[in-house]
């Protein structure tokens, strides 16, 4: 496998380790077992086989990793890498389907950091990702051209309706398509937009062009309602007819006379939502009929400029259920009523976003935003423009300045950091470390001709000067700026590398104007999190020994000139977020909670019991008395406070803030994002884990900010000592309820220390003060019960549930290898399992947005529910957490270790989780069909796929965006047991379409031809 992994990679500067890893866990679900082989790190590993991993250092210092290529696989690496570049003669049949913009991470909900991405409506954002699929600039601009070129859309409305009907479903175009059942849509609503549209095109424009227009203003289509209806607008548009009673030559022009509605100015731009949701789906809110409330038709200033500033700190939105609790907390009023039950009196201000059609209440409010981005265009103007200034003081002529990455996650050298806002790092990968290394090469090369008048030493080097320096250590030519000069030395200011050095005046020559082009690599960025303690020398001593002068992963926040970023160390097994860390460092570790072996406690309070059987405790100690005093004066300063300043708007992996539990504020860490909205939280005093939307934290106000960071937590890790129970799964639900009935109401409690092993500790635990009798401990009673006998495996089977053989269906009827349109299915679909061509799982991608919706509420709901035993049987459909997200499941078997081998129905994956990670699936959670659907590849022979040629199908089409025309439908009793027969295309390339079976088809063949 880590040669699959390799030989994929096989161009570029190689593979680094914590790539490796992390593409090998994409690949097998798994790390790297160097462990379970004998070795004590990866790295050890690696070297005991050169028969598979060749390794190399690069310039900047890391190890890479590279493909041995032996005599056996010299072969497979040759097709492998042919495949890749091959071109085939001739354009193939253009696939007639409008494709929407696709973001770069689509749906992946996942709990480890790398693996998410982003999500909740803005959840295409991503998030950390070896699922993360990267999205091709030129298939961004093959998308907006197909826009440019097609009004229409041909995609099914749905691929399981369309699957599961005798006859292909017809294709509508957005003026066709009704937003709900009754064709009901809000023409306040639509009439707001069409006046911002005109405004922007005040000369006019075709009707035609409409729904195009407010599709790609508005991320949704136009009510076919709304184009009948425009002749009766007058106050809004004015209709005219040109040459004929033809729809699609009609022209529409601003209303002829000023009507009584607040209207834009022309000169200010339209304002649009934010872009983040990409689902083709209508977002007005069904409704019987458009009926007008009984309640004040208008806003009051003050009223407005209070929701203003709540959704100003919600720049990826706002639930509007929400809103009135948000409401009464920061200003210490109730929102009035009739603003939820006429969300169009928001109109003027902020955006009304529908993101479930058939839930009118679930709305989505975004605060206006264009003139802040038209304010930050300015100011990033004036910023370059300042930087352009500084590189003229520097020398006689300008350098470019440095852009930031556009990926979320960039790999940074971390060089110095004497201030956290301030830290000194460099970029590593194309365009910035390999452009820096392949300028050094040339100025090498430039320098040390023998011939070249600039070998000449500057006889008088000026401060603020650009000069080309020969390192004092190292042969090696450097862009250096001088900012000390003295009698026969200067001291020099690296600006690719971040340090300063006193050097001889012998060394520095004038810098070429050839070497002005690249941006200066040394950067700085801010910390977040530790804005309020960039100096502090705890934190610095810790910042330089986690990550001085090593290579790190860096999630940017917020792309500013300085931009604010989390830094992770991804070296080890375990993610190591290093702000968090600093944070830490903080700490006062005579308030902690005081353990000794062999020393007994009263009064010890069990505020957690998970489902493994650790316990989270609390001991009388200086530190949780300390905590309970300041976080009742931060209780009474929020009472205190009528501001919005206190709402978390930027919340990040790691941070610490306060969220309420059982009334009360307490202190919480962030642990895990779903999206921009809905987060997973540790209350750190508790050790009690939850699902909370944004709005519902708070930051700690700044006169607690430093007392409450000082505290460590006060939730002491535990689990019981000798109980003869190990492994996943050993603790079965009755066990783990037996327990949590015994000591989560109790307020007597003791324990008796028998061993510390960071992070656990091991403990006798008693429900009574009677300590000194081992017989009475819980753990000597659950010895002695029958509560870790489980049930007999129950095996798994591959066979339809219903015993019926599938029965194949023709989706059109046309014949030959290849559909030539006529009546066969297009849909925008993206492949999230590949494992041949023989079996793939697909995903519609029109209702993706649903399932992003669906996933969010289904955390908010299963996190907040309390766990009972509850009795798993196969073949039925369950709620399963897997890692941090609820999916829809289909339980496949049951083991007697307690884990339940489980189906993704959204995703067509296999995993095995714990039995008590299984919940009942309430009807809500059921209405949306089964995302996840089998599929094979049409136009090639079924036959048994090869290792080699699974891995090119998968390069191709695992993670991406597609193209499917449906050639067949295999129908099925259940819908997972349903299997379609489709034609992939990657619409990617501006010059043509890809056909997934022609390069399938000509593998096979040089491979046969190879043997």
């Amino acid at each position: 496998m880590l040669r699959e992994v390799l030989t994929a990679n096989k161009s570029g500067p190689g593979v680094s380790l914590s790539r490796l890893q992390s593409e090998y866990k994409d690949l097998t679900g798994e790390q790297i077992p160097h462990k379970q082989m004998g070795h004590g790190n990866l790295d050890a590993l690696l070297h005991s086989m050169p028969s598979v991993v060749r390794m190399e250092r690069n310039r900047s210092g890391e190890m890479v990793y590279f493909a041995s290529v032996s005599g056996e696989t010299a072969h497979v690496a040759k097709l492998v890498a042919r495949q890749r570049t091959s071109k085939k003669t001739g354009r193939p049949q253009m696939v007639n389907c409008q494709m929407r913009v696709k973001p770069a991470a689509p749906l992946v909900l996942n709990g480890n950091k790398w693996l998410k991405v982003n999500t909740l409506f803005s959840l295409f954002l991503l998030c950390r990702s070896d699922k993360r699929m990267a999205l091709p600039s030129r298939f961004q601009k093959e998308v907006h051209a197909h826009l440019s070129r097609n009004t229409q859309s041909n995609t099914p409305s749905n691929l399981n309706e369309s699957a599961g009907s005798g006859k292909p479903k017809p294709q509508h175009s957005p003026k066709d398509y009704n937003p709900s059942a009754g064709g009901n849509y809000s023409p306040q609503q639509v009439q707001g937009r069409l006046r911002e549209v005109l405004n922007k095109y005040s000369n006019g424009f075709w009707v035609s062009k409409l729904p195009q227009l407010y599709r790609e203003l508005y991320k949704q289509d136009l009510p076919s309602e709304a184009l009948k209806d425009l002749e009766h607008w007058t106050h809004v548009c004015t209709v005219e007819k040109p040459c004929s009673s033809n729809p699609k030559e009609l022209l529409l022009y601003p209303a002829k006379q000023p009507t009584l509605t607040q209207t834009p100015s022309p000169s200010k731009p339209p304002t649009s939502p934010p872009t983040t949701t990409m689902s083709p789906l209508p977002l007005t809110p069904p409704s019987s009929s458009p009926s007008h409330p009984a309640s004040p038709s208008t806003l009051s200033p003050d009223l407005k400029r209070k929701l203003g500033e709540l959704l100003v700190k919600y720049s990826n939105g706002l639930w509007a259920h929400a809103l009135p609790k948000l409401y009464l907390d920061t200003y210490k009023t109730k929102l009035p009523e009739h603003v939820l039950e006429n969300l169009s009196l928001l109109s003027d201000f902020c955006t009304v976003d529908y993101p479930m059609p058939d839930n009118p209440k679930r709305a989505i409010l975004y605060k206006r935003t264009r003139e802040e981005e038209s304010c930050n265009r300015r100011e990033s103007v004036e910023e370059r423009r300042a930087r352009e200034e500084v590189g003229r003081r520097l020398s006689t002529q300008a350098v470019p300045p440095l852009l930031i990455p556009r990926e979320e996650y960039p790999s940074v050298l971390v060089v110095e950091a004497t201030n956290t806002n301030g830290v000194i790092l460099r970029y590593i990968g194309e365009g910035y470390s390999q452009a820096q290394e392949a300028l050094e090469d040339e100025m090498r090369e430039f320098y040390c001709c023998q011939d070249n008048n600039s070998r000449t030493p500057l006889t008088s080097p000026t401060s603020g000067q650009l000069t080309a320096v020969r390192a004092e250590e190292e042969e090696e030519i450097l862009r250096a700026q001088v900012t000390e000069v003295m009698t026969d030395k200067v001291k020099v200011y690296y600006v690719d590398h971040g340090f300063s050095e006193v050097i001889s005046k012998a060394k520095v020559f004038e810098l070429h104007d050839t070497f002005f082009k690249l941006p200066f690599q040394a950067t700085k960025c801010k910390l977040a999190g530790l804005e309020n303690f960039c100096q502090e020398p705890a934190v610095l001593k810790k910042f330089e020994s986690m990550a001085s002068g090593k290579i790190l992963l860096a999630e940017i926040l917020e792309r500013e000139q300085t931009p604010l970023v989390v830094l992770y160390d991804t070296s080890q097994d375990d993610d190591v977020n290093i702000n968090a860390a600093c944070i830490k460092a903080l700490q006062d570790k005579t308030l902690a909670s005081p353990l000794q072996v062999n020393s007994a406690y009263m009064n010890v309070a069990v505020r957690s019991v998970c489902s493994d059987g650790t316990i989270y405790c609390q001991l009388p100690s200086r530190g949780l008395a300390k905590l309970t005093e300041i976080l009742e004066k931060t209780e009474a300063y929020f009472h205190s406070q009528v501001t919005s300043e206190f709402l978390v708007s930027r919340p990040f992996c790691g941070k610490g803030c306060l969220a309420r539990y059982k009334g009360k504020w307490s202190r919480v860490e962030i642990t895990n994002l779903h999206g921009s909205r809905v987060l997973d939280i540790l209350f750190i005093d508790l050790g009690v884990q939850a699902s909370v939307e944004v709005f519902e934290l708070r930051e700690v106000p700044p006169p607690f900010l430093r007392d409450l960071i000082a505290i460590p937590p006060q939730a002491v890790k535990c689990c019981l000592a000798d109980l003869a129970v190990s492994g996943v799964g050993s603790w079965t639900p009755d066990a783990v309820q037996w327990l949590r009935d015994a000591v989560l109401n109790s307020t007597d409690c003791s324990m008796k220390v028998h061993e510390r092993t960071h992070p656990v500790v091991h403990v006798y635990l008693f429900t009574d003060k009677n300590f000194h009798d081992p017989t009475r401990s819980l753990n000597h009673q659950m010895a002695a019960s029958d509560l870790f006998k489980h049930q007999g495996d129950v095996f798994l089977s591959s066979h339809s549930s219903n015993g019926t053989k599938p029965q194949l269906r023709r989706a059109h009827s046309g014949s030959g290898p290849r559909p030539t349109g006529g009546t066969s299915h297009n849909m925008d679909i993206y492949v999230s399992v590949a494992c041949h061509p023989g079996h793939f799982v697909l995903q519609p991608w029109r209702d993706m947005y649903k399932l992003v919706v669906l996933m969010g509420e289904m955390i908010l709901y299963y996190n907040k529910t309390e766990e009972k035993p509850l009795k798993v049987e196969k073949n039925q459909i369950y709620a399963a957490k897997v890692e941090n997200n609820w999916h829809r499941v289909l339980v496949k078997g049951v083991l007697t270790n307690g884990l339940v081998s489980v189906y993704e129905l959204d995703y067509g994956k296999h995993e095995l989780v714990s039995g008590t990670q299984l919940r009942p699936l309430i009807q809500e959670f059921r209405q949306l069909p089964f995302q996840g659907i089998t599929a094979q590849l049409a136009g090639v022979k079924p036959r048994q796929w090869s290792e080699e040629a699974s891995i090119v199908f998968r390069n191709h089409v695992e993670k991406k965006p597609l193209v499917a025309q449906l050639e067949a439908v295999q129908e099925a009793h259940h819908p997972w047991d349903r299997k379609l027969t489709v034609f992939l295309v990657d619409t990617s390339q501006e010059e043509r379409d890809i056909w997934v079976h022609d390069i399938m088809a000509e593998f096979t063949d040089e491979l046969t031809k190879e043997v």
